[in-house]
């Protein structure tokens, strides 16, 4: 938790982040991600200064097991003074126990967001998906939490200016941007009219931006011109070469496929899963893991 202190901004956990998507999508199944087409809405999970404390925590937590999908988890909330914002203990259930940084008890409309991320890491512990390390198995909380439709809570959590500041999560604010415009593209839904911190709606639009560059790269039509022109130099060399693997600044690389032909292999703009198509000019793929249909020039 960012409290006063510097907020490191960027995509510098980028290649965590999509590797947390990919591997929600193996964990999940695409039928089971369509399940969360809806994101916790804001009234679910209000708190106000008149709210009692507990009984308020305790409601935001029971929100956020309904829209995880966990009936038999029961969630204990209680405060002390600690050094990050919160921590769940990770046991066989059906009891959890999770603890709030003493701050939340006068920073009352940022607690479902710190809920959100430690309700999250139950729901992963119980399908048994995790990433080696603290840090990378926090990112792939965080991502889950955003991509699973709670996440809007800890970019809106997300505040500064010239004197303060405050950030809860492992991921940038640009980086939970990044997701929640991810999951915007596939549902069609748009998370910044819930937003109440001027800097997430600004982080979003960045986010988006990058998202939006994913399904910008060749193979796929959509790339730019000068994109294009680089694809079709990369082609040439692994033509005359049978093969061409993986170049600085480019995410394709070409293999031989018997004959004299070639595969482009390439990640899906939507859950980053490596795709393989002929070389062969127009082709259209469908991604197996997430079920996106790609117009590629190949």
């Amino acid at each position: 938790m960012a409290n006063g202190g510097p907020v490191e901004h960027g995509f510098p956990h980028l290649d965590t982040v999509r590797a947390a998507i990919t591997a929600l999508y193996k964990r999940l199944s695409y039928d089971t991600v369509q399940t969360f087409a809806t994101s916790v809405a804001p009234a679910d999970v209000a708190f106000c200064d008149q709210d009692d404390l507990y009984l308020g925590a305790q409601r935001v937590a029971r929100e956020l097991v309904r829209h995880y999908r966990l009936p038999d988890a029961r969630m204990i909330v209680s405060f002390r003074e600690m050094t990050y914002a919160a921590n769940v203990e990770l046991a066989a259930g059906p009891e959890y126990f999770i603890e709030l940084n003493d701050r939340f008890r006068t920073h009352r409309r940022d607690i479902g967001a710190a809920l959100a991320h430690e309700v999250m890491h139950v729901y992963l512990h119980r399908l048994g998906l995790s990433f080696p390390g603290t840090r990378d198995n926090e990112i792939l909380t965080d991502t889950a939490t955003t991509y699973l439709g709670a996440g809007w809570l800890l970019l809106d959590a997300f505040r500064e200016d010239g004197v303060s500041s405050q950030k809860l999560g492992y991921l940038t604010p640009e980086e939970f941007g990044y997701v929640l415009a991810k999951r915007a593209l596939l549902f069609g839904e748009d998370p910044a009219v819930w937003f109440t911190s001027p800097q997430a709606y600004t982080a979003y639009t960045k986010g988006m931006a990058q998202a939006r560059r994913d399904a910008q790269q060749p193979p796929l039509t959509a790339a730019g011109w000068a994109g294009r022109r680089h694809y079709a130099r990369d082609r040439r060399h692994a033509q005359e070469h049978s093969a061409l693997g993986p170049q600085p600044g480019v995410s394709y690389s070409f293999t031989p496929a018997g004959s004299g032909s070639l595969l482009v292999s390439f990640p899906c703009p939507t859950c980053r899963q490596r795709i393989r198509v002929p070389v062969r000019g127009r082709v259209r793929a469908r991604c197996g893991l997430c079920r996106t249909v790609l117009e590629c020039d190949t």
